[in-house]
């Protein structure tokens, strides 16, 4: 499916972050990165495994403290704020996590309805189940409401993933290795929600991956990680328009003719 043209306002930073450093003893991960995440856009950070991209967005939702730099996140500094102020701001921010992180024990349906009872105390039992209903249909999974994970595919499980994060309707979604471990064609279905929730929820979202289909697929802008900073920051054409040795050979890997 060709990506929609995405309405992005570009005057409305949702993430702004700069100067961002982490290291682990004596490895540095992070070394002095700047980006912004504009209102309704569909970021990419690529990278190879091991580069920080995950660390990146850990630091961005407050999963881990940064060394140096700053990072806004819908106007408030990460660094900054308290531990509640944090778990208030972090149910505005969705994270889909490379394993879906389902609970085993819980079916669809109570996988589901968890965050919002957690998070939303007051809803009736009828909003919780009409919550339900809207983002399993926005997944295309209407039909797994009963069933249990280890009953579901693993393309399955990343599309319940979603749905759970898209309950509590967030302004931002962090997506980690979407497509990892998947077959190409269950790839491209988890490309297709990226951008139909991109579209449908207005969200704006940081997306990680080494999946360069899947970086071309969903991605607006793209930031390519290597060595701990951003070397190329543009569209799919524009990081790949180049000689660079770090970066050419990452391309040839995943589009050889």
């Amino acid at each position: 499916m060709k990506k929609a043209k995405a309405k992005i306002d570009y005057n409305n930073t949702v993430i702004k972050i700069r100067g961002l450093e982490k290291s682990f003893e004596d490895y540095a991960v992070l070394r002095g990165i700047d980006l912004d995440l504009y209102q309704g856009e569909n970021l990419v950070v690529l990278g190879r495994s091991g580069s920080g991209k995950s660390v990146l967005i850990k630091l961005v939702s407050g999963l881990l403290k940064p060394d140096k730099g700053s990072i806004e996140v819908l106007g408030q500094d990460v660094r900054s704020i308290t531990e509640k102020e944090l778990q208030v701001l972090r149910i505005r921010i969705g994270f889909s996590f490379q394993n879906s992180a389902l609970y085993d024990s819980m079916t669809v349906r109570k996988n589901l309805e968890f965050p919002l009872v957690r998070n939303r105390k007051h809803l009736t039992r009828k909003e919780i189940d009409s919550a339900v209903e809207t983002v399993l249909d926005a997944v295309g999974l209407s039909q797994t409401l009963n069933q249990m994970p280890a009953e579901l595919s693993g393309g399955q499980r990343k599309r319940i993933g979603i749905a759970r994060t898209l309950i509590l309707n967030p302004e931002i979604m962090l997506y980690d290795e979407p497509t990892a471990g998947l077959d190409p064609i269950t790839c491209i279905e988890i490309n297709d929600l990226i951008n139909e929730v991109q579209q449908r929820f207005k969200t704006s979202s940081i997306i990680i991956t080494h999946d360069l289909t899947c970086a071309k697929s969903t991605g607006d802008r793209i930031a390519m990680l290597i060595d701990g900073q951003f070397q190329r920051v543009g569209s799919f054409e524009e990081v790949f328009d180049t000689t660079d040795e770090r970066i050419k050979p990452f391309y040839d890997y995943n589009f050889t003719d």
